[in-house]
């Protein structure tokens, strides 16, 4: 099945050389900030330990950012689905109960 890019490529931004994929930047987000995946963890296995048979990432996120008084400076939202991905790595238990979509960039 063709895609937007494929009907028009115009359409198609390029990426510089230079800049860092979202991937690549959130490696180095989280190699700087590990605390953070451990707190996503415990929240996770919280939510569990409630019940809860969905976990939503993007939850997860904002109430870790609303735990810290100052907020999570450099926690941006497109690292989500990469974060969800990270946890699902080491837990692959949790596999129905968070969920990930195919990804469409590096």
């Amino acid at each position: 099945m063709p895609t937007v890019q494929d009907e028009l490529p115009g359409l198609t931004t390029p990426r510089r050389d230079d800049t860092p994929t979202i991937s690549e930047q959130f490696r180095a987000f989280d190699a700087e900030h590990p605390w953070i995946y451990r707190a996503l963890e415990r929240l996770v296995e919280e939510r569990l330990a409630a019940g809860a048979e969905r976990v939503g990432m993007k939850a997860l996120l904002e109430a870790l950012r609303w735990s810290r008084p100052v907020g999570v400076k450099g926690l941006n939202n497109n690292y989500t689905a990469l974060c969800a991905r990270r946890l699902l790595a080491a837990h692959p238990q949790w596999a129905s109960v968070i969920e990930v979509r195919r990804r469409r960039t590096p």
